[in-house]
């Protein structure tokens, strides 16, 4: 269902501010979550088991490329352990979330790469600019809002200068995510395929 205020080009209304603001807040009082991501640019693509848990514990999972691999970040040490072909190998790394082995291509680190650094990216983007409400759908009984949130001017966060983004109502959980430059061509296209909430991650799996 398409819906006026977007296609008029009106600015954003408190409804369509609250709707993201509420989805912010609500991640932080998440816990945990475990999600498939899957990662396309112009570099290639990524496929990954991705975990998370307060307060920033963070284990991948590569299947493609480098498949096996794995890495964990422990945010009390702020060290990274990497194992470029799987846990049982000699190989282990112990590395820094800084360290260019283990940023992405765009210069994403591992400690910045779960949901609630994306929100912050829309939010400090959203402010003196504006969210649109795109569309609304509803996909296997869960209603699914399509928002961009546009920078002000030529405003970027991280180079992004728009993010569309596919919100859950039913958990406010992002199931996909596209990211803009200033020209509008598309820097990131991030899907994240069955996404789980607050489920129990024990300590061993962020420390194997």
């Amino acid at each position: 269902m398409m819906l006026a205020a977007v296609l008029t080009g009106t600015p954003v209304s408190d409804t369509q501010a609250d709707t993201l603001d509420h989805a912010i807040e609500h991640f932080r009082t998440i816990n945990s979550y475990r999600v498939t991501i899957h990662s396309f640019h112009a570099d290639g693509e990524e496929h990954i088991r991705y975990y998370y848990k307060k307060p920033g514990f963070v284990r991948m999972e590569f299947i493609r490329p480098h498949n096996g691999a794995l890495l964990v970040y422990n945010p009390l040490t702020r060290r990274v352990h990497l194992w470029p072909f799987g846990l049982g190998y000699f190989s282990e790394l112990n590395l820094s979330p800084g360290n260019p082995l283990i940023q992405s291509s765009r210069g994403q680190q591992v400690d910045r790469s779960d949901v609630g650094a994306l929100f912050e990216n829309i939010r400090t983007l959203q402010a003196g600019g504006k969210v649109e409400i795109v569309d609304e759908e509803n996909v296997d009984g869960h209603t699914i809002l399509h928002l961009v949130v546009t920078g002000a001017d030529r405003f970027t966060v991280a180079d992004v200068h728009r993010y569309e983004l596919w919100l859950d109502t039913a958990n406010q959980f992002p199931l996909k995510v596209i990211s803009r430059d200033r020209q509008d061509a598309i820097i990131e296209t991030v899907i994240m395929e069955a996404p789980e909430i607050n489920l129990t991650l024990p300590d061993t799996l962020f420390n194997p």
